[in-house]
């Protein structure tokens, strides 16, 4: 027999002792009137009280039992202890109270017992309720035939019901885009094996997409029914973020290696095309030399557009940004459009009024544009229509859900064509480099550079299309307001009169045939052109020359001291002198994330011999205290960076602490400077060189360690080794935390 389950309403037993006892008294009370009326039947008298007692029990516990078994104890003993009775009949009284007190007593004790038992049983059932309704994963459970028969909250709001009953009787395989995902669940539950970690698609009520991440298992009841229950985690978002994780990666990984090559490579194209522009000006009309020669300068130039595409994918470019109208730039590529995607596809501008303005590199945009027509007029081989619209665009939170931005004011560039269009697949690839549709035809890197000017100007791309439904590329730039150095357009320089040259120049270049190369066609301008291999050689020959140098033309990344560097130093000593500086890959050494900093001149390799001498004439007619100042200023600028925001918090704490290489046996001693929970800057026994990992063991203060003071052991990386600037100080080392692991037993009174 199953005691049924007590659940008292309104207020709690446990919470209302006035009311436990109060009943006792109550039930007590309304067993005097039988008691009463049955005076001279003892045994009954005593029933009845033991039922009073077990209300008393069951209802208050055993203290209320107890209180109700004295009160009908003293009332028992007043009727069978009166006068008037017999030696006898006393003894069989005392004995019949004695059975009763001994009766209540086991029934205070088993009502008192089993009503725990009931309230253990009720509280774990309601803990166990809360558990799952409350859980932020979705649950449910189905019978044999996959038909749903219960949900949790958490799964009716992740489908995008408004209740349970709405979900519960549906098909579980209803819910999944995709047959096959939910045969690989099903041969999980007829197995009879638990499964956890299942990535599946489903489709909500609205049929947006949702993907999910899937455990399950099967369960038989007492009944030998069959159940299956499924627990469900929203991992959409985090999907979506892998993605872009991945394609964060891929460019990554192809910036390293444009990075990585570009300064040799365009030194080598630079050379290439370089004396291909001597050969070209020394042949003249004689075409047996000239046009083989044509030829290698072509695929020079074809090296250098490739080079170039690789750089502005992983985002490695030097961009010079200006505050720009896109209807302006739009507008002067429009001619150069219609010639490039011939007469069969019909060009259409829609420019926005009032357009706001934006920030970016035009030259870069230019080939933003052109790279996304050209991409257009493939996938319309019969002709179609190619339009280019620029609008005002104010994306808020409600939009942000459909828009790939943040909330914010855009200004949007539009190119749209009627072509073939892409699926699913192919719009998931086709930012990536090298992936092209067009067979040999294609090289892969159009798209993917916009992706990546796009992205190093902080704006989005994005990409609708269908098969055979046409294309829609969405660029959104972020608007600027503030004033800013307005796009000019330049003149090209071969169209362009320079004077010849007087100056004297202090050229800095590294390699060898590029500084050779430099020197003979400035000093075929009339410039006088000191070389130096390096920044030392720079620097000794702008000590040793007594008269004016007017330029320093130098690399920006060279061993040693860079460009950048070098600059500073003789700008410090020659406030006159301008600098001009030219590198194929800048690893920010002149700019912040690819951008160039105000008041620099840069001249990007590989550079044509037109290019270096209308750069060059431009510079030198600059006033040189602009120069200096703008230098100057820069230097000081770079000096101010403020940290960022969400740079770890850093405490001035002296703590002791050992540290020893990863590998090496004994422990060194050392003191905290500052410390967070990213880093640290402590005093050391010995120097250390940089990219050395380390073992490190001390005790966490709890504003870093989190809530108490914390023994932990990290292992960090040395970033930076400062000697010691008197006898009596110890070296400094800077180190980067790469892993906290807490130790057990921590010494906490240490912090």
């Amino acid at each position: 027999m199953k005691v049924p389950l007590l659940r008292p309403r309104g207020v709690s037993p446990a919470r209302a002792p006035v009311l436990r006892y109060g009943v006792a008294l109550l039930s007590v009370i309304l067993a005097l009137i039988p008691a009463l009326l049955l005076s001279d039947l003892v045994e009954s008298r005593l029933v009845v009280f033991a039922v009073a007692v077990m209300v008393s029990a069951w209802y208050g516990g055993w203290k209320p039992g107890l209180v109700a078994t004295s009160f009908a104890l003293t009332v028992s003993a007043y009727f069978s202890l009166g006068e008037g009775h017999s030696p006898t009949e006393y003894r069989r009284a005392i004995i019949h109270l004695i059975l009763f007190v001994v009766v209540a007593l086991l029934i205070c004790w088993f009502n008192a017992a089993l009503r725990s038992a009931q309230e253990g049983l009720w509280r774990s059932e309601i803990n166990f309720r809360s558990l799952v309704t409350n859980a932020p994963y979705g649950i449910c459970r189905c019978n044999a035939s996959g038909i749903l028969l219960n949900a949790n909250p958490a799964l009716v709001a992740m489908l995008g019901y408004s209740s349970q009953a709405e979900l519960v009787g549906r098909s579980l395989p209803t819910l999944f885009r995709e047959s096959q995902q939910w045969f690989t669940a099903a041969d999980y539950f007829r197995a009879v094996q638990r499964f956890t970690g299942l990535i599946a698609d489903w489709v909500r009520k609205d049929s947006a997409p949702l993907t999910v991440r899937l455990s399950g298992l099967t369960i038989r009841d007492q009944d030998h029914t069959t159940y299956f229950e499924l627990f469900a985690e929203d991992v959409t978002v985090q999907r979506a973020l892998e993605q872009q994780l991945r394609q964060a990666q891929k460019m990554e990984a192809v910036g390293r290696l444009a990075g990585g090559i570009a300064h040799d490579f365009n030194n080598l194209l630079m050379v290439i095309s370089g004396y291909c522009e001597f050969l070209l000006d020394e042949v003249g009309e004689k075409r047996s030399i000239r046009g083989p020669a044509e030829e290698i300068s072509k695929a020079a130039k074809r090296a250098i557009s490739l080079t170039s595409q690789l750089l502005a994918f992983g985002r490695k470019q030097m961009l010079a940004p200006k505050v720009l109208d896109l209807n302006e730039v739009v507008d002067e590529n429009l001619k150069l459009l219609t010639r490039l995607i011939g007469e069969d596809v019909e060009l259409l501008m829609n420019p926005g009024r009032e357009l706001w303005l934006v920030k970016a590199d035009p030259g870069q945009m230019e080939q933003v544009i052109m790279n996304l027509a050209v991409n257009a007029r493939d996938a319309m081989p019969q002709g179609g229509k190619l339009t280019i619209e620029t609008a005002n665009v104010t994306i808020d939170v409600r939009s942000n859900r459909t828009a790939p931005a943040e909330p914010g004011d855009y200004v949007m560039l539009a190119v749209s064509d009627t072509g073939s269009g892409m699926d699913a697949e192919t719009q998931s690839h086709i930012f990536e480099p090298f992936f092209t549709t067009k067979g040999t035809k294609g090289t892969g890197l159009g798209l993917s550079t916009v992706y990546g000017i796009v992205k190093q100007s902080g704006g989005y791309i994005w990409v609708s299309s269908e098969p055979n439904r046409g294309t829609t590329f969405r660029i959104y730039l972020p608007r600027v307001s503030e004033a800013g150095e307005e796009a000019a357009r330049e003149v090209p320089a071969a169209w362009t009169e320079v004077p010849r040259g007087h100056e004297t120049i202090l050229l800095v270049e590294d390699e060898t045939t590029v500084r050779a190369l430099t020197r003979q066609y400035l000093e075929t301008l009339g410039y006088k052109v000191f070389e130096a291999p390096d920044a030392a050689a720079a620097l000794e020959i702008s000590n040793v020359h007594d008269g004016p140098i007017h330029l320093l033309l130098t690399d920006v990344i060279m061993p040693g001291m860079n460009g950048r560097e070098l600059a500073q130093k003789i700008v410090s000593s020659r406030p006159e002198i301008r600098v001009l500086y030219m590198s194929g890959y800048s690893e920010n050494v002149v700019g912040h994330d690819g951008t160039l900093e105000a008041g620099i001149n840069l001249l990007q390799k590989p550079f044509a011999l037109p290019t270096l001498r209308t750069k060059v004439r431009q510079v030198l007619d600059r006033p040189p205290s602009e120069e200096a100042l703008m230098v100057a200023r820069s230097a000081h600028a770079r000096r101010r960076i403020k940290p960022s925001p969400l740079r770890a918090q850093r405490f001035t704490l002296h703590l002791p602490l050992r540290y020893r290489e990863i590998g090496a046996p004994e422990w060194r001693a050392g003191t905290t400077e500052n410390i967070s929970r990213s880093g640290m800057l402590f005093q050391a026994e010995g120097l250390m060189l940089p990219n050395v990992q380390l073992e490190i063991n001390l005790v966490l203060p709890p504003e870093i360690a989190g809530l108490t003071s914390a023994e932990v052991l990290c292992r960090g990386e040395i970033v930076r080794a400062l000697g010691a600037q008197t006898p009596a100080t110890k070296p400094m080392l800077a180190a980067k935390i790469l892993q906290y692991q807490f130790q057990q037993g921590a010494r906490m009174a240490e912090a």
